[in-house]
């Protein structure tokens, strides 16, 4: 059987909204890896290959980004990003795949929501230790490494606030919650919601974004000679996952999505 071109496919795999999707798609997904993607599919949508094989895949990619990061240097730092990219790569191929062949499951969506809250805590837990600089000469400092940790902890905390609302929404019998419902009823709360969405801190601590940000300050410390920047990206990424796990509490708590 032929393969069918990026012409055919795109129509099935990309249907109007896949890449609206305010909080189902990513900007690197939008900007760049939905074209790569499209391409990956035509040598699958013919094969064996199943739409939750592909998830498993890309939950692997996204738990090797904490070994990738063990490597010293700014290689460990490009493995890192790598294998973040695979992981992204993946997320895109699976729905994608599933589109096609129409195979759709739950346990697809929520082996892709694991994968999602791995990957976040992949980076963050492979940053902690590099900061640790557990292959260096000197004592091992694991102050860095716990910090690392409860980065990810948040990171994991933040997305299961998410999640949470629609686990009570059915307990309490209520249909799935609405975009509208994310508005804060608070005109404060609503100011300091969009306030914190155009500053966009809160993406740091994103597997996506902080691979790149670790990529950057890499270089950096190969440039001036030590761990740094490193150890000092560690501390700020907990701060922002620390405070991002109580504004988000709060701002569930504060809007209308569990009315």
């Amino acid at each position: 059987m032929s393969r069918p071109s990026v012409a055919e496919l795109r129509p099935v795999v990309h249907p109007p909204g896949v890449k609206d999707r305010r909080s189902g798609e990513h900007w690197a997904g939008r900007m760049y890896m939905r074209e790569v993607s499209l391409r990956v599919d035509r040598y699958l949508v013919n094969t064996r290959v199943t739409p939750n094989q592909v998830t498993y895949v890309m939950t692997l990619a996204g738990a090797l980004a904490a070994p990738a990061l063990l490597v010293p240097g700014v290689w460990g730092a490009v493995l890192g990003v790598v294998m973040v990219q695979l992981y992204l790569l993946f997320d895109c191929v699976d729905g994608e795949l599933a589109r096609w062949k129409k195979q759709y499951s739950l346990s697809g969506v929520y082996l892709d929501r694991v994968a999602a809250y791995l990957c976040d805590a992949a980076v963050l837990v492979g940053l902690g230790l590099r900061a640790a600089d557990i292959w260096g000469e000197g004592r091992i400092d694991w102050l860095w490494a716990f910090l690392g940790t409860l980065a990810a902890l948040g990171a994991i905390l933040i997305k299961a606030e998410t999640d949470l609302v629609g686990v009570a929404r059915h307990q309490g019998g209520l249909p799935p919650v609405k975009e509208a419902a994310s508005e804060p009823r608070s005109s404060g709360m609503a100011l300091a919601r969009k306030a914190a969405a155009a500053l966009k801190f809160h993406r740091l601590i994103l597997g996506i974004e902080a691979s790149l940000v670790i990529l950057v300050v890499a270089v950096v410390d190969a440039i001036a000679g030590g761990l740094f920047y490193t150890r000092l990206t560690v501390a700020v990424m907990a701060g922002i996952a620390l405070l991002q796990t109580l504004l988000h509490l709060v701002s569930v708590l504060a809007s209308s999505r569990l009315k």
